[in-house]
């Protein structure tokens, strides 16, 4: 059986302020959209430089991932900094960790 991975994440801007949730099948590609603005020139994480990631899971069914995605939407800020806290107390930029850092186009 083949399998997939999906991805939930949180992206931050630099000075920390601002959270963005989202879902892919392939971060590396989502977050080099992201910082390039490939996604949409207008969009929330163009407008406010949200391309830090500081927290992500994998999930092998995208359904699971987009559930996931939808339920972290719909918390309060503080619920959501004690997640990305769990896994990353220091709230490094985890870009570094998977990728080339800063993207090159």
């Amino acid at each position: 059986m083949r399998q997939y991975n999906f991805y939930t994440y949180i992206l931050t801007n630099y000075n920390k302020t601002v959270l963005y949730t989202g879902v892919t099948n392939d971060l590396d590609r989502r977050l080099y959209e992201h910082y390039f603005g490939i996604d949409q020139k207008e969009s929330f994480t163009s407008k406010y430089k949200c391309f830090f990631l500081v927290w992500f899971e994998r999930y092998q069914y995208v359904n699971h991932a987009i559930e996931r995605e939808k339920e972290i939407k719909g918390w309060t800020r503080s619920k959501k900094n004690k997640l990305i806290a769990l896994e990353n107390p220091e709230w490094r930029f985890l870009n570094y960790d998977i990728m080339e850092w800063p993207p090159r186009k």
